[in-house]
């Protein structure tokens, strides 16, 4: 049975999940992950790219809102967003939909998170696919104690902020816009699928504590022993010119400990997925071909 985008809800024990879905169900299984601050409508130029050139009629799409972003539950009062926490949602998401195992789909944010959970989890892992990531940006040496005394202040000042609201939805376009130096169009699609209705108007319904300063970061030392470990087929595609998420040393140095690696440079910046499209699509199509 083939689908176009659908809303889909999961109710799991990590909480209620939401996204949308394309494709073919009984389909090879693909999980997309968006980044830090969007949302699963970060895919949806990229699929639709796909869906035009015939490249779904054999996958079962479904884009994630990851915790506390779109329209997917925050996280329970107390709790916060330590990046090893994920894994356990990709779990309960998985099961949820009763996959085994999937193509799993990461960009920025979900790229990190997406290649550790294929380290933690390489049995739900067939291939990995990773667009403007390789794992999560490492600890700068010198930073440690700072970063965990900013982040605490960070967490105690939270209560006092003001929630933002926008008069009209195009005001958060705008602002959103500056913030990422995206289009008119793509800013949208986010912001579309990231505001609640709010009196005064309308205000983010990420989880404000998604901003906050985190206190825990991997080492590069402990970030390589993890790509290390990576065993399946991996795609990396990069911005070209190289955006400042995945800089030229960084991605040449953590891809070559890769053992299965394919790597595309592709115009754009980091939401090359989002704004040309096509050319990801493709890369994503051929790969997935040329290791079935």
């Amino acid at each position: 049975m083939n689908i176009g985008a659908g809303e889909i809800h999961l109710d799991t024990p990590r909480g209620r999940f939401a996204g949308l879905r394309w494709g073919k169900r009984g389909g090879q299984p693909l999980l997309a992950l968006h980044g830090w601050l969007d949302n699963a409508a970060s895919f949806v130029p990229m699929v639709e790219a796909m869906q035009a050139s015939g490249g779904l009629d054999h996958l079962d799409v479904v884009a994630l809102d990851l915790a506390g972003h779109g329209y997917s539950a925050h996280r329970p009062d107390g709790a916060w967003y330590h990046f090893v926490d994920y894994g356990d949602d990709i779990d309960a998401v998985l099961d949820a939909l009763g996959w085994v195992s999937c193509d799993l789909l990461g960009h920025s944010l979900g790229g990190a998170i997406a290649t550790a959970f294929t380290v933690a989890a390489p049995e739900r892992v067939d291939r990995l696919l990773l667009i403007e990531a390789l794992g999560p940006l490492p600890w700068q040496p010198g930073t440690a104690a700072a970063s965990l005394a900013g982040a605490r202040r960070d967490r105690r000042a939270l209560a006092a902020k003001k929630l933002r609201v926008f008069a009209d939805p195009s005001e958060a376009v705008r602002a959103r816009q500056q913030a990422n130096g995206l289009s008119e169009p793509v800013a949208r699609l986010l912001v579309e699928r990231g505001l609640e209705l709010v009196q005064g108007g309308h205000a983010w319904c990420s989880d404000p504590r998604l901003t906050l300063t985190t206190p825990l970061r991997a080492s590069e030392a402990q970030i390589g022993e993890w790509i290390d470990a990576i065993d399946c087929p991996v795609l990396l595609i990069g911005s070209d010119p190289p955006s400042s998420v995945l800089a030229e040393e960084m991605r040449l140095s953590r891809a070559g400990r890769l053992r299965q690696a394919e790597q595309r440079l592709l115009p754009g910046g980091h939401h090359l997925h989002m704004e040309n499209p096509a050319p990801v699509a493709q890369a994503i199509s051929d790969f997935l071909t040329l290791t079935a």
